[in-house]
């Protein structure tokens, strides 16, 4: 059998160990400790943010911001359709209820037209929104303008979730630094890793210091063990806060990567008829390209479908994987409100996420673009 080429694997750049090696040798085995504060404070320094909390994975820190921002049970909170469930389940963890809001066409991201329809609408039934949670789909940086410009308005907390965004920019300013309260994640599949992660990131230093307070078990100043409010077990650990600064270092690198990887896939492939890529909308936005994304037109493409394309590549030992499916068509949150155009569900049944990781060769690429072009030629 071929080699397995991954979606996205994760990429070390052999500087981590040398932060690993650190904490052994000095003992710091525990969710504490110089790595955890350093990695904290080149976050901070790589967003232009007042301070970040670095945490055990991103839906922990999505958790930890609506505590902070006071979301309890019965609240609503509007939500990006368009993403993976991680971004809405730390809402129901507190016994609030999401409310879904589909995607424009341009980014794929939160329809800003139909933000402010939700939130007119939830006004008028009495269920004021207690936060917004905007999601940076693959990398693409949201109308993020437009969807500040709503958030103030309505005077309503904005959480910016750029899981898959750091890196991404908008306008010359970071993803992830946007929001009241900005989320970024370090999972093994995101464009830099800490293995499992996250952080919590604010100009607003008050609320960074809550959620790191929240994430301790909420352990009062004290000689003793004492507790005055609930807490949770979500910092991050000394050591793979360590892989944290070493994957930092390289970031730049590998969103260069990416972003060659994804221009090798546009010249290769955008001539095939019915084969259409998200495109920046314009020169103010400036993607990750965490992953590459396609979507196929079976009208255009003679019946060639999504799936026709992700099993030949299957076949070939090459990991592929469809657009994800809206939260508002997903089983657990069907009775969810939702403010619905069909634009998601139309991607999520059309698209295809393609092999991305920075550490794809060359020879990969053409391994995987040989593959689909077979497709055509037949």
């Amino acid at each position: 059998m071929k080699q397995k080429i991954y979606l996205s694997s994760p990429h070390m750049s052999g500087e981590e160990m040398k932060y690993i090696n650190e904490a052994f040798s000095t003992n710091w085995i525990a969710p504490l400790g110089p790595n955890v504060d350093k990695f904290e404070k080149d976050l901070s320094a790589y967003l232009s943010v007042d301070s970040c909390a670095a945490l055990s994975s991103g839906t922990a820190a999505i958790h930890l911001a609506l505590i902070v921002l006071g979301v309890r049970n019965g609240d609503e909170v509007i939500c990006s359709s368009f993403t993976f469930a991680a971004s809405a389940n730390p809402i129901v963890y507190l016994g609030a209820t999401p409310v879904f809001v589909d995607s424009e066409a341009e980014t794929w991201n939160m329809d800003p037209v139909l933000l402010e329809e939700a939130i007119i609408d939830r006004i008028k039934v009495g269920k004021k929104p207690k936060a917004i949670i905007v999601v940076h789909l693959y990398g693409m940086p949201a109308k993020i303008t437009e969807i500040k410009a709503i958030a103030l308005k309505y005077n309503i907390p904005l959480i910016e979730d750029a899981a898959e965004a750091i890196g991404s920019e908008y306008n010359g300013q970071k993803c992830g630094s946007f929001g009241d309260i900005n989320i970024l994640s370090f999972n093994g599949n995101k464009i830099i890793t800490t293995s499992g992660g996250g952080a919590i990131a604010s100009d607003n230093k008050e609320n960074v210091d809550h959620a790191r307070f929240l994430s301790t078990q909420a352990a009062d100043k004290a000689v003793h063990y004492q507790h005055s409010q609930i807490g949770y077990n979500y910092r991050l650990s000394n050591i793979l806060a360590g892989i944290g600064i070493g994957q930092l270092e390289v970031i730049e690198k590998r969103v260069a990567s990416r972003r060659k990887i994804f221009s090798g896939y546009l010249e290769t492939l955008s001539a095939i008829e019915g084969i259409k890529f998200n495109m920046e909308p314009d020169s103010k936005y400036k993607s990750n390209r965490w992953l590459t994304t396609i979507v196929i037109d079976p009208d255009l493409t003679g019946g060639t479908t999504r799936e026709d394309i992700r099993l030949a590549l299957e076949k070939e030992n090459i990991e592929s994987r469809p657009l994800w499916k809206p939260l508002h068509i997903q089983p657990v949150f069907l009775s969810c409100p939702s403010y619905i155009n069909d634009v998601s569900y139309n991607l999520f049944i059309n698209g295809l996420c393609l092999p991305s990781g920075s550490n794809l060769t060359e020879a990969d690429l053409k391994r995987v673009t040989d593959c689909i072009l077979k497709i055509f030629k037949k």
